[in-house]
């Protein structure tokens, strides 16, 4: 007995058409950037100090053009 075939689905459109995808960027990242916004340099004093554990933050400034 054949099984039958599952739909495809768009893992894209699971997304809100206005949701941006927003890179996440290391606190390396934050210290070089030519326009420092408040919620990088949040992140770059919180990683400064000893035993800090980061998985990044999401940078506004790669959002699509559009």
């Amino acid at each position: 007995m054949a099984k039958p075939k599952k739909a495809k689905t768009n893992r894209e459109s699971r997304q809100h058409p206005n949701q941006l995808n927003l890179k996440i960027v290391t606190s390396e990242t934050c210290k070089v950037c030519k326009q420092p916004c408040a919620r990088g340099m949040a992140y770059v004093d919180k990683m400064s100090r000893p035993g800090a554990i980061g998985c990044g933050v999401p940078c506004i400034l790669t959002a699509p053009r559009s």
